[in-house]
């Protein structure tokens, strides 16, 4: 081939790729500029790309995927999936997307249970007032070896935030959470004055997406929102016991 029209393709796939690629810029910014003008600040548009589906695009809004157009003028709000493997490509992309680094968590800033020899780990983000954080917790009574590290984050009410501060300023705040969370016993409102991880812990989770409680973390990072069964758990600690 002449090396002069080698360099003119060469020049014209890469102009080509350029133009494709500004194009897709110029359409996924119309795509956030017209949900944003809908929706308002309360959406938090993480990114927008192409969706499995042609002609739909994959928007990561408020750690959440939801679909629209190119145009922006519809929203599809479900589950795309994959029928020749039975995957729900939806539900992967999100567990992806709200995976953590396990390591990374303040484990200081949390109230740390142990049970039998503590080897299996998780973290729950918490808040005192929540039932279904007590039924999360009267569920953990009932299984061994465990180590529960409890991020308290007062979300529901004043009197979450009151309970935290006492329950974390108590003299032995692990006793205090169990007494509370389990048996209704009050902590100490004497002791609420020290100094408290609360605010930073409610940063985090405002980080991490999480907007209700009870949320769980494993030590891959897998999250499970809500008050899962003994069952889930411990299927989950078991696939990761297999784990190299």
């Amino acid at each position: 081939m002449n090396p002069i029209f080698k360099s003119f393709i060469g020049c014209v796939i890469f102009l080509s790729s350029s133009l494709t690629w500004n194009a897709f810029a110029q359409s996924n910014e119309k795509i956030k500029a017209e949900l944003q003008r809908q929706f308002g600040p309360q959406i938090q548009i993480k990114s927008i790309s192409p969706a499995p589906l042609p002609g739909l695009f994959e928007v990561v809004a408020n750690n959440s995927v939801i679909y629209t157009d190119s145009q922006a003028k519809f929203l599809f709000q479900g589950s795309i999936v994959d029928l020749k493997t039975g995957n729900n490509l939806t539900e992967m992309r999100e567990e992806e997307l709200n995976r953590i680094k396990f390591s990374d968590l303040p484990i200081q800033d949390s109230i740390k249970v142990v049970r039998g020899d503590g080897s299996r780990k998780l973290a729950v983000f918490t808040d005192p007032n929540c039932g279904y954080c007590k039924n999360l917790e009267k569920t953990f009574v009932n299984m061994d070896n465990v180590t529960i590290y409890n991020f308290l984050i007062p979300i529901l009410s004043a009197d979450s935030s009151a309970k935290s501060k006492a329950i974390w300023c108590a003299q032995d705040p692990t006793k205090t959470w169990l007494n509370w969370m389990l048996n209704n016993q009050n902590p100490p409102s004497n002791k609420s004055d020290c100094i408290n991880p609360l605010d930073k812990n409610l940063a985090l989770a405002k980080k991490l997406g999480i907007n209700g409680t009870p949320a769980m973390f494993f030590v891959d990072g897998h999250r499970i929102p809500g008050a899962a069964s003994k069952d889930a758990i411990e299927k989950k600690l078991a696939e990761l016991s297999k784990k190299p």
